[in-house]
């Protein structure tokens, strides 16, 4: 089977690649189990061990320890009399192409790591769950060339959307519902899919289960910080350039990846940092390094991995661009979000329109405080980061809207449905 066109990718200089693999065609199931894959796991509380040694967390924003996660759930799911695993790949961050890209040219690899997750928790049951046509046939498609044994697994689809990659929202969705978040407690890991404890993990963090397995946590940790370790993908776009999918080891300095990217540090003007969550930084971010340490210590973070240049646009009008796609997105079941993320969006409208007056900025801020925590999922969070960091990181640009003095703005303001969206990777020859 042939994907529809490859991704451009990258790996940094000296870094061994364990998750892409640079010929760009699609793994199939022979080459996969040749260059090692679909190993036997003799005794899954050893892989357990080594994935906490490793210190592999999560890879679809969180980062939250894997082998938390996996111990959890094993343990619930030996009172519960089972337990399901689920391999997350939809993938609604619009400026993230590292799942699709995963699921459509080594679906094999994401296979692998659900099937090691399924034993060490003693899973029968798994979903691979996806809003992706291209990576639904992808991974029918190995399950027919290589099966995982004693695992039944299904590729359930839904359709794509913000929200509907939240783990409530994935297990409200399998059970026969929509799409959309529910209230916590309890949480997946409790009670789940069909009533049962449920792992539920991002397709980049089960595509690290088989190196691990391979190569044991000091291999995996030859790469990295000691509190991030390993490689991670990284989706970077902006900058007039076209996007790529780099393989970089964390820590890795932020000016060299921008080096690498072929983007000069003078052109930059900010970024935003892990998809549409964590905000926005201005200049400081080239002082960093890029890890979920450093990230947190700024008050930021990686998140997914998605990182957008700023570099010719103005940071006010990037802002409400995010803003107005989030109040698009919103589930529409949470009154605060609903209403929080529609007022956070006109502000900054009018903000970037230079009609705002110095009580709407002052609003916006104080509902970039008040409202945080308020949502049944991590939207309302993700615009008051917008919110937060617009008004913190770039107080000269807000300045020079609300004196109607912009002078990006003035030659047509910076206007997106999706800001940044990686999507076009998908389809270009």
């Amino acid at each position: 089977m042939k994907t529809e066109a490859a991704f451009r990718t990258a790996v940094w200089p000296g870094c061994d690649a364990r998750l892409l693999n640079q010929d760009g065609d699609r793994e199939d199931g022979e080459l996969y189990r040749e260059r090692g894959g679909y190993l036997p796991l003799v005794d899954p509380d050893e892989l357990l061990g080594e994935v906490e040694a490793g210190g592999l967390v999560g890879r679809g924003g969180a980062a939250f320890p894997l082998g938390m996660k996996l111990r959890a759930v094993r343990d619930n799911g030996r009172t519960a009399g089972g337990a399901v695993v689920i391999a997350n790949g939809e993938e609604g961050e619009p400026a993230s192409v590292k799942d699709r890209w995963l699921l459509r040219h080594r679906p094999h690899l994401v296979l692998d790591g659900l099937r090691l997750a399924a034993r060490v928790v003693s899973a029968r049951r798994a979903y691979v769950y996806v809003s992706d046509p291209d990576s639904a046939r992808s991974v029918e498609a190995a399950l027919a060339e290589a099966a995982p044994d004693d695992l039944s697994v299904e590729v359930f689809s839904v359709e794509p959307g913000y929200v509907a990659g939240e783990e409530t929202a994935a297990v409200q969705a399998i059970n026969g519902g929509p799409a959309k978040p529910t209230d916590k407690p309890p949480r997946p890991f409790e009670v789940g899919v069909g009533e049962f404890p449920t792992l539920i993990s991002n397709v980049e963090t089960l595509a690290n289960l088989p190196y691990l397995q391979r190569h044991g946590a000091r291999t995996y940790r030859a790469q990295g910080t000691v509190m991030s370790p390993g490689t991670f993908l990284a989706t970077i776009t902006g900058a007039n350039r076209p996007p790529v999918l780099y393989e970089l080891p964390h820590g890795l300095p932020f000016t060299e990846m921008l080096a690498l990217h072929g983007v000069s540090s003078e052109q930059l003007r900010g970024v935003l940092i892990g998809g549409y969550f964590a905000g926005l930084l201005n200049r400081s971010v080239l002082d960093t390094r890029l890890d979920h340490e450093t990230m947190r210590g700024i008050g930021s973070g990686l998140g997914c991995g998605a990182i957008s240049l700023i570099t010719d646009e103005c940071p006010v009008a990037v802002a409400a661009s995010v803003l107005a796609y989030f109040d698009r997105e919103n589930a529409g079941q949470c009154g605060s979000c609903f209403n929080g993320t529609a007022a956070m969006a006109a502000a900054a409208g009018a903000l970037r329109d230079c009609v705002a007056s110095q009580e709407d900025v002052d609003r916006l801020r104080r509902w970039s405080v008040v409202l945080r925590g308020r949502g049944a999922c991590g939207t309302l969070d993700a615009a008051t980061n917008i919110a937060a960091t617009l008004l913190d990181q770039f107080p000269a640009e807000v300045a020079h809207h609300l004196d109607g003095a912009c002078a990006d703005c003035g030659h047509g303001a910076f206007h997106a449905e999706r800001p940044y969206e990686a999507l076009e990777l998908a389809r270009r020859p």
